[in-house]
Protein backbone atom coordinates (compact mmCIF):
# COMPACT_ATOMS: atom_id res chain seq x y z
CA UNK A 1 0.00 0.00 0.00
CA UNK A 2 1.05 3.58 -0.67
CA UNK A 3 2.42 5.44 2.35
CA UNK A 4 0.78 8.82 2.95
CA UNK A 5 1.74 11.41 5.54
CA UNK A 6 -0.25 14.26 7.06
CA UNK A 7 0.32 17.09 9.53
CA UNK A 8 0.38 14.83 12.59
CA UNK A 9 3.24 12.82 11.08
CA UNK A 10 5.58 15.80 10.62
CA UNK A 11 8.00 17.32 13.12
CA UNK A 12 8.32 20.94 12.02
CA UNK A 13 10.50 21.73 15.02
CA UNK A 14 13.35 19.93 13.20
CA UNK A 15 13.58 22.88 10.82
CA UNK A 16 13.04 25.68 13.32
CA UNK A 17 16.70 25.72 14.35
CA UNK A 18 18.00 25.42 10.79
CA UNK A 19 18.78 27.99 8.12
CA UNK A 20 16.99 27.28 4.85
CA UNK A 21 18.12 28.44 1.41
CA UNK A 22 15.68 28.51 -1.49
CA UNK A 23 17.60 28.66 -4.76
CA UNK A 24 15.43 30.37 -7.37
CA UNK A 25 12.38 32.60 -7.12
CA UNK A 26 10.21 31.50 -10.01
CA UNK A 27 6.92 29.63 -9.85
CA UNK A 28 7.96 27.11 -7.17
CA UNK A 29 10.71 29.19 -5.57
CA UNK A 30 8.52 32.12 -4.59
CA UNK A 31 5.85 29.80 -3.15
CA UNK A 32 8.27 27.72 -1.07
CA UNK A 33 10.12 30.76 0.24
CA UNK A 34 7.01 32.71 1.20
CA UNK A 35 5.19 29.73 2.73
CA UNK A 36 8.19 28.75 4.83
CA UNK A 37 8.75 32.38 5.84
CA UNK A 38 5.11 32.72 6.88
CA UNK A 39 5.43 29.49 8.88
CA UNK A 40 8.22 31.06 10.91
CA UNK A 41 11.31 29.44 9.40
CA UNK A 42 14.66 31.14 8.84
CA UNK A 43 14.61 31.56 5.05
CA UNK A 44 16.94 33.20 2.59
CA UNK A 45 16.62 33.21 -1.21
CA UNK A 46 19.66 32.48 -3.35
CA UNK A 47 19.69 34.27 -6.71
CA UNK A 48 22.02 35.56 -9.36
CA UNK A 49 22.43 39.13 -8.22
CA UNK A 50 21.55 40.45 -11.68
CA UNK A 51 18.24 38.56 -11.66
CA UNK A 52 15.02 40.53 -11.98
CA UNK A 53 13.70 38.40 -9.12
CA UNK A 54 16.00 40.00 -6.55
CA UNK A 55 13.76 43.05 -6.18
CA UNK A 56 10.59 40.91 -6.12
CA UNK A 57 11.91 38.76 -3.30
CA UNK A 58 13.15 41.72 -1.30
CA UNK A 59 9.84 43.54 -1.72
CA UNK A 60 8.13 40.41 -0.37
CA UNK A 61 10.18 40.78 2.81
CA UNK A 62 12.65 38.00 2.13
CA UNK A 63 16.39 37.99 2.71
CA UNK A 64 18.23 37.71 -0.63
CA UNK A 65 21.82 36.56 -1.10
CA UNK A 66 23.94 35.30 -3.95
CA UNK A 67 23.47 31.57 -4.53
CA UNK A 68 26.92 30.80 -3.14
CA UNK A 69 26.41 32.91 -0.01
CA UNK A 70 22.97 31.40 0.59
CA UNK A 71 24.43 27.89 0.36
CA UNK A 72 27.30 28.80 2.67
CA UNK A 73 24.84 29.98 5.35
CA UNK A 74 22.21 27.30 5.01
CA UNK A 75 21.76 23.95 6.71
CA UNK A 76 19.02 22.97 4.26
CA UNK A 77 19.29 23.88 0.56
CA UNK A 78 16.32 23.52 -1.80
CA UNK A 79 17.32 23.60 -5.47
CA UNK A 80 14.54 25.24 -7.50
CA UNK A 81 16.46 26.57 -10.48
CA UNK A 82 15.54 24.97 -13.85
CA UNK A 83 16.73 21.38 -14.47
CA UNK A 84 19.10 22.51 -17.19
CA UNK A 85 20.83 24.99 -14.85
CA UNK A 86 21.12 22.73 -11.82
CA UNK A 87 24.41 20.98 -12.61
CA UNK A 88 26.19 24.25 -13.40
CA UNK A 89 24.76 25.85 -10.27
CA UNK A 90 25.68 22.82 -8.19
CA UNK A 91 29.27 22.70 -9.44
CA UNK A 92 29.94 26.42 -9.06
CA UNK A 93 27.87 27.53 -6.07
CA UNK A 94 26.48 24.60 -4.09
CA UNK A 95 29.15 21.90 -3.94
CA UNK A 96 31.85 24.12 -2.38
CA UNK A 97 29.55 24.74 0.59
CA UNK A 98 28.12 21.22 1.12
CA UNK A 99 29.69 20.44 4.46
CA UNK A 100 28.90 17.29 6.40
CA UNK A 101 25.40 17.05 7.83
CA UNK A 102 23.73 19.52 5.48
CA UNK A 103 20.57 18.56 3.60
CA UNK A 104 20.21 19.03 -0.16
CA UNK A 105 16.61 19.06 -1.38
CA UNK A 106 15.14 18.89 -4.88
CA UNK A 107 11.61 19.27 -6.24
CA UNK A 108 12.35 17.03 -9.24
CA UNK A 109 14.75 14.11 -9.43
CA UNK A 110 16.17 14.58 -12.94
CA UNK A 111 19.72 15.59 -12.05
CA UNK A 112 20.09 12.93 -9.36
CA UNK A 113 18.39 10.16 -11.35
CA UNK A 114 20.64 10.68 -14.38
CA UNK A 115 23.82 11.20 -12.34
CA UNK A 116 24.41 14.80 -13.36
CA UNK A 117 24.74 15.75 -9.70
CA UNK A 118 26.50 13.44 -7.25
CA UNK A 119 26.52 14.90 -3.73
CA UNK A 120 29.08 13.72 -1.15
CA UNK A 121 28.25 10.77 1.08
CA UNK A 122 28.09 12.85 4.28
CA UNK A 123 25.16 14.99 3.03
CA UNK A 124 21.43 14.18 3.16
CA UNK A 125 19.74 14.20 -0.25
CA UNK A 126 15.95 14.22 -0.43
CA UNK A 127 13.03 15.45 -2.47
CA UNK A 128 9.88 17.46 -1.76
CA UNK A 129 7.85 17.80 -4.96
CA UNK A 130 4.45 19.55 -4.90
CA UNK A 131 2.07 18.14 -7.50
CA UNK A 132 0.90 21.53 -8.67
CA UNK A 133 2.28 24.84 -9.97
CA UNK A 134 3.82 27.33 -7.58
CA UNK A 135 0.96 29.82 -7.71
CA UNK A 136 -1.34 27.05 -6.47
CA UNK A 137 1.11 26.06 -3.71
CA UNK A 138 1.06 29.66 -2.52
CA UNK A 139 -2.66 30.32 -2.94
CA UNK A 140 -3.85 27.16 -1.19
CA UNK A 141 -1.43 27.84 1.68
CA UNK A 142 -2.91 31.31 2.18
CA UNK A 143 -6.39 29.78 2.09
CA UNK A 144 -5.45 27.32 4.84
CA UNK A 145 -5.01 24.32 2.57
CA UNK A 146 -2.18 22.76 0.65
CA UNK A 147 -1.11 20.96 -2.51
CA UNK A 148 -0.36 17.21 -2.31
CA UNK A 149 3.35 16.50 -2.60
CA UNK A 150 5.82 13.69 -3.05
CA UNK A 151 8.80 13.04 -0.79
CA UNK A 152 11.75 10.75 -1.37
CA UNK A 153 15.13 10.10 0.20
CA UNK A 154 18.12 9.43 -2.04
CA UNK A 155 20.75 9.43 0.68
CA UNK A 156 20.34 9.53 4.46
CA UNK A 157 23.67 10.58 5.95
CA UNK A 158 22.32 11.91 9.27
CA UNK A 159 19.46 9.51 9.89
CA UNK A 160 17.05 12.46 9.68
CA UNK A 161 16.71 12.99 5.93
CA UNK A 162 13.15 11.64 5.81
CA UNK A 163 12.05 13.63 8.85
CA UNK A 164 13.58 16.85 7.47
CA UNK A 165 11.89 16.35 4.10
CA UNK A 166 8.56 15.79 5.83
CA UNK A 167 9.07 18.87 8.04
CA UNK A 168 9.82 20.90 4.91
CA UNK A 169 6.66 19.54 3.26
CA UNK A 170 4.77 20.64 6.37
CA UNK A 171 6.30 24.10 6.08
CA UNK A 172 4.99 24.65 2.55
CA UNK A 173 1.54 23.33 3.47
CA UNK A 174 1.76 19.96 1.72
CA UNK A 175 0.92 17.85 4.78
CA UNK A 176 -2.46 19.59 4.96
CA UNK A 177 -3.38 17.79 1.73
CA UNK A 178 -1.26 14.65 1.98
CA UNK A 179 2.31 13.62 1.19
CA UNK A 180 3.06 10.50 -0.83
CA UNK A 181 6.32 8.60 -0.37
CA UNK A 182 8.15 7.71 -3.58
CA UNK A 183 11.70 7.39 -4.94
CA UNK A 184 13.82 9.70 -7.07
CA UNK A 185 13.64 7.16 -9.89
CA UNK A 186 9.87 6.75 -9.79
CA UNK A 187 9.20 10.49 -9.55
CA UNK A 188 11.56 11.35 -12.39
CA UNK A 189 10.46 8.65 -14.80
CA UNK A 190 6.72 9.03 -14.22
CA UNK A 191 6.96 12.83 -14.35
CA UNK A 192 8.82 12.81 -17.67
CA UNK A 193 6.48 10.21 -19.11
CA UNK A 194 3.37 12.13 -18.05
CA UNK A 195 4.69 15.34 -19.60
CA UNK A 196 5.75 13.71 -22.86
CA UNK A 197 3.03 11.16 -23.54
CA UNK A 198 -0.06 12.70 -21.94
CA UNK A 199 -0.12 16.10 -20.24
CA UNK A 200 1.92 18.18 -22.68
CA UNK A 201 3.07 16.17 -25.69
CA UNK A 202 0.07 13.88 -25.99
CA UNK A 203 -2.61 16.47 -25.37
CA UNK A 204 -1.12 19.20 -27.57
CA UNK A 205 -0.56 16.78 -30.47
CA UNK A 206 -4.10 15.42 -30.11
CA UNK A 207 -5.60 18.92 -30.08
CA UNK A 208 -3.69 19.99 -33.17
CA UNK A 209 -4.56 16.80 -35.03
CA UNK A 210 -8.25 17.23 -34.25
CA UNK A 211 -8.17 20.88 -35.32
CA UNK A 212 -6.41 20.03 -38.58
CA UNK A 213 -8.88 17.24 -39.33
CA UNK A 214 -11.90 19.53 -39.02
CA UNK A 215 -10.36 22.45 -40.94
CA UNK A 216 -9.13 20.19 -43.74
CA UNK A 217 -12.68 18.84 -43.99
CA UNK A 218 -13.96 22.37 -44.64
CA UNK A 219 -15.22 23.43 -41.23
CA UNK A 220 -14.62 26.93 -39.87
CA UNK A 221 -11.34 27.31 -37.95
CA UNK A 222 -13.27 29.04 -35.15
CA UNK A 223 -15.57 26.04 -34.74
CA UNK A 224 -12.61 23.67 -34.82
CA UNK A 225 -10.83 25.71 -32.15
CA UNK A 226 -13.79 25.70 -29.80
CA UNK A 227 -14.47 21.98 -30.21
CA UNK A 228 -10.87 20.75 -29.99
CA UNK A 229 -9.14 23.22 -27.66
CA UNK A 230 -11.39 25.68 -25.85
CA UNK A 231 -13.77 23.07 -24.41
CA UNK A 232 -10.88 20.90 -23.26
CA UNK A 233 -10.76 22.86 -20.01
CA UNK A 234 -14.34 21.88 -19.22
CA UNK A 235 -13.53 18.20 -19.63
CA UNK A 236 -10.25 18.39 -17.72
CA UNK A 237 -11.91 20.24 -14.84
CA UNK A 238 -14.59 17.56 -14.62
CA UNK A 239 -11.96 14.81 -14.62
CA UNK A 240 -9.92 16.71 -12.01
CA UNK A 241 -12.93 17.00 -9.72
CA UNK A 242 -14.72 13.67 -10.29
CA UNK A 243 -12.44 11.35 -12.27
CA UNK A 244 -13.17 9.93 -15.71
CA UNK A 245 -16.40 8.28 -14.59
CA UNK A 246 -17.59 11.54 -13.06
CA UNK A 247 -16.79 13.40 -16.26
CA UNK A 248 -18.79 10.89 -18.29
CA UNK A 249 -21.74 11.31 -15.94
CA UNK A 250 -21.70 15.08 -16.48
CA UNK A 251 -21.55 15.12 -20.28
CA UNK A 252 -24.42 14.09 -22.56
CA UNK A 253 -25.20 10.44 -23.29
CA UNK A 254 -24.25 11.09 -26.90
CA UNK A 255 -20.84 12.43 -25.84
CA UNK A 256 -20.31 9.52 -23.47
CA UNK A 257 -21.21 6.92 -26.12
CA UNK A 258 -18.81 8.59 -28.55
CA UNK A 259 -16.14 8.58 -25.84
CA UNK A 260 -16.62 4.89 -25.10
CA UNK A 261 -16.74 3.70 -28.70
CA UNK A 262 -14.46 6.09 -30.61
CA UNK A 263 -11.86 7.04 -28.03
CA UNK A 264 -10.14 3.61 -28.18
CA UNK A 265 -9.93 3.96 -31.97
CA UNK A 266 -7.88 7.16 -31.60
CA UNK A 267 -5.75 6.06 -28.64
CA UNK A 268 -5.27 2.49 -29.79
CA UNK A 269 -2.67 -0.24 -29.32
CA UNK A 270 -0.26 1.42 -31.74
CA UNK A 271 -0.37 4.59 -29.63
CA UNK A 272 0.19 2.60 -26.46
CA UNK A 273 3.12 0.83 -28.14
CA UNK A 274 4.68 4.22 -28.87
CA UNK A 275 4.06 5.28 -25.27
CA UNK A 276 5.96 2.21 -24.09
CA UNK A 277 8.86 3.16 -26.35
CA UNK A 278 8.84 6.70 -24.92
CA UNK A 279 8.93 5.23 -21.41
CA UNK A 280 11.85 2.98 -22.37
CA UNK A 281 13.78 6.01 -23.68
CA UNK A 282 13.21 7.73 -20.34
CA UNK A 283 14.23 4.70 -18.30
CA UNK A 284 17.42 3.91 -20.22
CA UNK A 285 18.59 7.54 -20.27
CA UNK A 286 18.12 8.13 -24.01
CA UNK A 287 15.88 11.16 -23.47
CA UNK A 288 18.12 12.62 -20.76
CA UNK A 289 21.22 12.28 -22.96
CA UNK A 290 19.38 13.85 -25.90
CA UNK A 291 18.16 16.80 -23.81
CA UNK A 292 21.56 17.36 -22.21
CA UNK A 293 23.25 17.40 -25.62
CA UNK A 294 20.57 19.71 -26.99
CA UNK A 295 21.40 22.22 -24.27
CA UNK A 296 25.15 21.86 -24.77
CA UNK A 297 24.87 22.82 -28.46
CA UNK A 298 22.55 25.78 -27.89
CA UNK A 299 19.11 24.15 -28.28
CA UNK A 300 18.77 24.37 -32.10
CA UNK A 301 16.16 21.62 -32.47
CA UNK A 302 14.26 22.83 -29.43
CA UNK A 303 14.03 26.33 -30.86
CA UNK A 304 13.09 25.08 -34.32
CA UNK A 305 10.27 22.89 -33.02
CA UNK A 306 9.01 25.56 -30.63
CA UNK A 307 8.95 28.18 -33.39
CA UNK A 308 7.12 25.78 -35.69
CA UNK A 309 4.51 25.22 -32.99
CA UNK A 310 4.00 28.96 -32.63
CA UNK A 311 3.31 29.21 -36.37
CA UNK A 312 0.56 26.56 -36.34
CA UNK A 313 -2.79 28.02 -37.53
CA UNK A 314 -4.47 27.09 -34.25
CA UNK A 315 -2.32 29.72 -32.50
CA UNK A 316 -3.51 32.57 -34.74
CA UNK A 317 -7.18 31.72 -34.48
CA UNK A 318 -6.79 31.10 -30.75
CA UNK A 319 -5.27 34.53 -30.15
CA UNK A 320 -8.15 36.22 -31.94
CA UNK A 321 -10.83 34.24 -30.13
CA UNK A 322 -9.26 34.64 -26.68
CA UNK A 323 -9.18 38.40 -27.23
CA UNK A 324 -12.97 38.17 -27.44
CA UNK A 325 -13.15 36.37 -24.08
CA UNK A 326 -11.93 38.75 -21.33
CA UNK A 327 -12.51 36.14 -18.64
CA UNK A 328 -9.68 34.06 -20.14
CA UNK A 329 -7.13 36.88 -20.11
CA UNK A 330 -8.25 37.89 -16.60
CA UNK A 331 -7.41 34.43 -15.32
CA UNK A 332 -4.04 34.49 -17.09
CA UNK A 333 -3.16 37.86 -15.55
CA UNK A 334 -4.04 36.61 -12.08
CA UNK A 335 -1.75 33.58 -12.41
CA UNK A 336 1.09 35.76 -13.70
CA UNK A 337 0.77 38.16 -10.78
CA UNK A 338 0.80 35.34 -8.22
CA UNK A 339 3.70 33.39 -9.72
CA UNK A 340 5.96 36.34 -10.42
CA UNK A 341 5.98 35.60 -14.14
CA UNK A 342 9.47 34.09 -14.34
CA UNK A 343 11.43 30.92 -13.67
CA UNK A 344 14.52 32.11 -11.79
Amino acid sequence: MTTMYYEADAKPELLMSKKIAILGYGSQGHAHALNLHDAGYDVRVGLRMDSSSVLKAEEAGLKVLSIADACAEADVIMVLVPDTEQKRTYDSDIAPHLTAGKCLLFAHGFNIRFNLINPPADVDVAMVAPKGPGHLVRRTYLEGGGVPSLIAVHHDATGQAHAIALAYAHGIGATRAGVLETTFTEETETDLFGEQAVLCGGVSALVRAGYETLVEAGYQPESAYFECLHELKLIVDLMYEEGITGMRFSVSDTAEYGDLTRGPRVINESVKKEMKQILTEIQDGTFAAEWILENEIGRPRYRELRDAGKRHPIEDIGTKLRDMMPFVSAGKQKVSEISGGDTD
